[in-house]
């Protein structure tokens, strides 16, 4: 199982980092030993002292594919999700600052909690509401409709650099808002009125 992950697909997001828009998807990837599911608590990691979380919908492939032409895309997926990538961003400034890889700042065990996967059937893939509340507030809320690579796009692209394959996860970015979280903090995050995950902070 490989893990894609999309930066900076929402214009939002982009302008909180000050950051320009990509031109072109902006593809980096986990390892399955970063995944963390079954609403299992994160230990924040010692190498760093500024863990964001960043709530993002995730993407299931249900069949092998390459080169995919975007008019066939959707039919490489037939569950979707919702996850948190979460990011060591004290580690990932430095990484920028030398130009560095960002793996030691995003490819962490446990640093993608997966939640539960729906059927996509039914649903407006292109009108997918999501939220994230941290200790009962809201501090993240999205729609797939601001994608900047909407999820045709991303399916297509990637495809055309590595090959995708049954069970892979695309995380298809992140809204603004992303934060900081502490020890003893609770995340939930829901695909409309859907709970898809819940995790504490230890």
């Amino acid at each position: 199982m490989k893990i894609f992950c999309i930066g900076k697909n929402y214009a939002e997001h982009a302008k909180e980092m000050n950051s320009e828009v990509p031109s072109k998807p902006l593809v980096f990837m986990k390892p399955s030993t970063a995944v963390l599911h079954e609403d299992k608590p994160f230990y924040y990691p010692e190498f760093s002292s500024n863990i964001h979380y960043e709530v993002e919908v995730v993407l299931k492939i249900k069949k092998h594919g390459r080169h995919i032409d975007p008019k066939f895309a959707l039919e490489y997926v037939d569950e979707i999700g919702l996850g948190i990538d979460f990011t060591a961003r004290d580690v990932q400034a430095e990484c920028k600052r030398n130009g560095h890889p960002w793996e030691v700042a995003k490819a962490f065990d446990h640093s993608a909690v997966i939640g539960k996967f729906i059927s996509k059937e039914g649903k407006d893939l292109d009108s997918l509401e999501f939220y994230l509340t941290k200790n009962g507030v809201t501090v993240q809320r999205g729609n797939t409709k601001d994608l900047i690579y909407n999820f045709t796009t991303i399916i297509s692209y990637i495809s055309s650099i590595f090959t995708l394959k049954n069970s892979d996860l695309i995380m298809t970015g992140t809204p603004a808002g992303v934060g900081p979280v502490k020890i003893g903090d609770h995340l939930v995050g829901y695909l409309g009125k859907e709970k898809m995950f819940e995790c504490e902070v230890k």
